[in-house]
């Protein structure tokens, strides 16, 4: 292991062990070095690290805090990776969301609140029935976005939000080209919305996988 993963390693393993927590200020630099039995050097770019991915905080002039470890605040990571995907990666993308929106939707079933599922559905009246397909993307990404809020897992949630962005283009070039896509689209998320209102966990699975596998399906025929 190089010395700056060894270095990682230890900074990670007092706070998984709960020696630092969210907010804690970290030792000074000598004396965590010693501590930890690692050169002030290695300590310095395991620092600069684990502050890239946000799990540390450096202040100048003040010192090095844990962060909040804020799961909206370390995924951003993930986010800088998605940034930069490839075109040709935006059906591994598509797959990722078939295996985690279904699990979302399923969370969300027992955890929704009649007001959620009110807005919901106000969401999707205040559509109509023959929207553009710019206003009909822009209603599908609150409306999955909302659904994974209702999950109340806020990992899963902060990992849909920054699988969305990649397939928006998608959703787009879809609704653009696809005979009954706005329709089908619709349809779906009728389905969804009715499967949370009567508090079924395995329909709302199912709905949701359908929906995603459709685009994702169809992606595939047209590359």
């Amino acid at each position: 292991m190089a010395v700056t993963d060894e270095a990682i390693e230890k900074i990670k393993g007092m706070i998984v062990s709960g020696a630092l927590g969210p907010g804690d200020r970290l030792p000074k630099e000598s004396e965590l070095a010693a501590g930890l039995g690692l050169s002030r050097n290695s300590l310095r770019e395991a620092v600069r690290a684990l502050s890239l991915m946000r799990i540390l905080d450096v202040r100048q002039g003040d010192g090095t805090y844990v962060s909040s470890l804020d799961p909206q605040l370390l995924l951003e990571a993930i986010g800088f990776v998605v940034d930069f995907h490839r075109d040709d990666t935006v059906l591994e993308f598509l797959a990722v969301r078939r295996i985690l929106e279904p699990a979302a939707t399923a969370l969300a079933a027992s955890r929704i609140t009649d007001r959620e599922l009110d807005a919901l559905e106000g969401g999707l009246d205040a559509l109509g029935g023959e929207p553009s397909v710019e206003e009909l993307v822009a209603c599908d990404l609150e409306f999955h976005r909302d659904i994974a809020e209702a999950s109340g897992n806020s990992v899963l949630r902060s990992l849909l939000d920054g699988l969305s962005g990649p397939t928006t283009r998608v959703r787009v070039w879809r609704g653009l080209t696809q005979e009954g896509a706005v329709g089908r689209t619709l349809h779906e998320h009728r389905a969804i919305l009715g499967a949370l209102r009567d508090r079924d966990a395995e329909a709302a699975r199912s709905w949701a996988t359908v929906h995603i596998a459709s685009v994702e399906q169809w992606l595939r025929s047209t590359l």
